[in-house]
């Protein structure tokens, strides 16, 4: 089942760009610029394979992994009257929540996918590009994604402009390769740019212990509590610390293995800063 998420133009798409990219970087311009043969070309050329493959790595990890879904026969463990199926409180997780599309309870942080068509435990968004939910059990591999996909970028940049620097661009002869460089050069530094700017979004949001979906119901249930004169807290922003060892896990030796889950429980409770 999870083999068919890669028979997806999204999916494939990045597959190419890997390539392209990879092949650029080693094979173009760290040839012309210090040659593959040489112990700067080798090592410049060893260091960039290992961190493609490494976001290669945590990709498949992205697409292969499941978010995590609520069991059907899922029913919560709450003292006290239900809530009504017409009513859902915002991050509340001492009542119940229910989803009027599966017509069945669900427990604290899950949303339903409308994609997946089921309910994703600490659902934050549905990626197009990986084909599948990014969930409790695959957010850490998406967070890392990401941030080995912006180190790639940059060290893409990087080659290019140490490759484009040292070449005399008088001769009038070389448009199409100054053609071939001022693109790869824009097309490097807008990955980087895009990489960059959603890992600095989701580092805020793990360091808050937030999810996309739920940063936006704070910033709604944050306007209604000031309308009425209160104030509002995330309910499952612990600390910093906490908050990163709950995505990233307590071991740092393991905090960039995108496998390296064994922290994670079943997703169906999280600690609050009330229960602290």
């Amino acid at each position: 089942m999870e083999l068919k998420r890669f028979l997806s133009i999204p999916v494939c798409s990045v597959f190419l760009l890997m390539g392209f990219v990879y092949y650029i970087t080693v094979f173009i311009f760290i040839e012309d610029w210090v040659g593959l043969q040489s112990s700067a070309g080798t090592l410049n050329a060893m260091i960039f394979t290992f961190m493609a493959s490494l976001c290669l790595f945590s990709f498949l990890v992205c697409v292969l992994t499941e978010p995590g879904y609520v069991p059907s026969p899922y029913v919560p463990d709450v003292e006290g009257a239900a809530v009504p199926p017409h009513q859902e409180p915002l991050n509340n997780s001492s009542q119940l929540r229910r989803c009027d599309k599966c017509v069945t309870y669900k427990p604290p942080r899950a949303h339903h996918c409308r994609v997946c068509r089921r309910c994703v435990l600490r659902m934050d968004h549905h990626c197009l590009w990986i084909n599948n939910c990014v969930g409790y059990w695959n957010y850490k591999a998406f967070f890392i994604l990401v941030l080995y996909a912006t180190i790639a970028s940059i060290y893409s940049s990087v080659m290019i402009i140490s490759c484009a620097s040292q070449k005399n661009w008088n001769f009038s002869g070389r448009i199409p390769m100054k053609i071939f460089f001022v693109v790869s050069g824009a097309m490097m530094f807008g990955l980087s740019i895009t990489f960059g700017t959603l890992l600095g979004w989701h580092i805020y949001l793990m360091s808050c212990n937030m999810t996309t979906i739920e940063n936006y119901e704070g910033i709604r249930a944050a306007w209604l509590a000031r309308k009425s004169g209160h104030s509002y807290r995330h309910p499952f922003n612990l600390s910093v610390y906490k908050n990163i060892t709950s995505v990233l896990g307590p071991n740092i030796l393991k905090w960039l293995c995108p496998t390296a889950v064994s922290h994670l429980k079943d997703g169906m409770s999280y600690p609050t800063a009330h229960d602290s």
